[in-house]
């Protein structure tokens, strides 16, 4: 029986916060040049007057979706942990709602690293572990300590590495 009541204590890199942003800030600037041509179209060829009150309605709410995913990301950072150990592996996170999960090693089935080009820029990587009825995700860690960690689950839960 497991019977640490501390639960995970170990964090995300410091970093994760600016790949948030700069992620959620990508995402942002697209839908706000979607959002731009369509109330350019609007203003173009003289749409029906609703559309173009949907339109701005919708700029406000992208304007305080933007603001709240930056806020989010802090946060998000300050409650996120994990830990493993022979046994499970934790996960702690959540902003508003907090999650706890003990997933059992003899569970996963397989675990990878992930790199894309904004965590690559940063040589932060994530590591996904898949169950069989689910999977979870540890973001932003850097890189050597991914592989550490990717490494420490499969040899825990016995999956067999396949370099690739």
């Amino acid at each position: 029986m497991y019977s640490q009541m501390n639960g995970p204590q170990k964090r995300l890199s410091k970093d994760a916060v600016k790949v948030w942003i700069i992620s959620e800030t990508i995402a942002s600037v697209i839908g706000f040049i979607i959002l731009g041509i369509l109330l350019y179209l609007d203003y173009r060829f003289s749409w029906k007057e609703w559309i173009g009150w949907i339109l701005k309605g919708l700029l406000l709410i992208s304007l305080l979706g933007a603001v709240w995913s930056w806020i989010k990301s802090i946060l998000l950072y300050k409650s996120w942990r994990y830990d493993v150990n022979e046994e499970f592996l934790q996960l702690k996170s959540g902003v508003l709602n907090e999650k706890y999960l003990l997933v059992p090693m003899t569970k996963i089935q397989s675990v990878a690293t992930n790199q894309g080009p904004v965590l690559r820029k940063y040589g932060l990587c994530s590591v996904s572990i898949e169950t069989i009825a689910s999977s979870h995700t540890i973001p932003a860690l850097p890189k050597v300590a991914a592989i550490e960690l990717r490494n420490q689950i499969a040899h825990y839960a016995k999956i067999k590495e396949v370099e690739s």
